[in-house]
């Protein structure tokens, strides 16, 4: 089975050399031309597989690329750019996607974000059958995941979904090959779809409840990382801990400043941050903030 790889990033090379260890016959790999699409090409060139840098995967020459290289399936291992209809038609057997939810719950672009800023406590990941549609492909398969109460977007990431995702994309390159990979419907009365998490979702609200404004912090962390502002400056906030209780303080005001340790009063409770970033500079600690933009405890974010 002929199969050429789409994608970019670690997860990407990943994908790669799974693939390559199981000993699949990758025929082209096909990454962005700037670093995010760097250790997919070096691996590819060191392996012998014919690699190919686009700037857009929408460029004649892929369309020629693809028929030229005959694959049986084609595979997109983290994929930002948009896949032209027409060369989903050029595999013989489909095109199959890794996405980080449980489809058909939080659609685009930013599934893990979404799942912790809407509570959830459970996730996981689909391999799905790519149609024009966004994630909405018949399912290959599924992994399911919980999501523990002080899970950041990273973590949940790296620490668990990034392995299993590399894992199930083998998976399913198996059952395809045996023969054995469904194509199930995905039900459309459950689908959501979300936008992607940049700062137009990003603005921390201090008046809404403590558990809205974790999730939101947490569901930002490490990006777009949720801000607030302070004397006219974007201040993003890392690393939160929530600590419910009766309070008498303004919500945003500050009511503690300590080494790790930055203490927010919001309606019910307090939001502690142990990481934060002026405009565009680096993730400091509390204390080396404080220095930075002259704040002092009774000051209050948001103005």
């Amino acid at each position: 089975m002929k199969i050429i790889l789409v994608g970019q990033g670690p997860f990407g090379e990943k994908v790669l050399q799974a693939l390559i260890q199981k000993g699949e016959k990758v025929v082209g790999s096909f990454s962005p031309p700037d670093k995010r699409g760097e250790a997919m090409k070096t691996l590819a060139e060191k392996s012998g597989i014919p690699f190919f840098r686009p700037n857009l995967m929408k460029n004649p020459q892929i369309y020629d690329a693809y028929l030229k290289l005959q694959p049986d399936l084609a595979i997109l291992a983290f994929v930002t750019d948009i896949i032209p209809e027409k060369l989903l038609t050029v595999p013989s057997l489909g095109t199959i996607c890794y996405h980080p939810s449980i489809l058909p719950r939080h659609r685009g672009a930013s599934a893990i974000n979404w799942a912790i800023i809407q509570g959830d406590t459970r996730t996981g990941l689909t391999i799905l059958w790519v149609d024009k549609g966004i994630d909405t492909g018949p399912i290959l398969l599924q992994k399911e995941v919980e999501i523990s109460p002080d899970e950041t977007t990273g973590s949940l990431y790296f620490n668990t979904l990034f392995a299993m995702g590399v894992n199930a994309m083998v998976e399913a390159v198996e059952l395809i090959k045996k023969g054995k990979a469904p194509r199930i419907p995905q039900d459309e009365s459950k689908a959501t779809y979300e936008p992607p998490c940049d700062d137009r979702v990003a603005s921390v609200k201090f008046e809404k409840p403590i558990k809205d404004i974790y999730n939101l912090i947490r569901g930002c962390d490490p990006q777009p990382g949720a801000y607030t502002t302070f004397k006219g400056k974007r201040v993003r906030l890392y690393d939160a801990k929530m600590y419910p209780s009766a309070i008498e303080k303004q919500p945003g005001e500050i009511v503690s400043i300590e080494e790790g340790n930055l203490q927010i009063a919001v309606k019910s409770g307090v939001i502690r941050v142990g990481k934060l970033r002026v405009d565009k500079g680096e993730k400091i600690g509390p204390v080396e903030f404080a220095k930075l933009v002259d704040v002092k405890i009774g000051d209050r974010f948001g103005g």
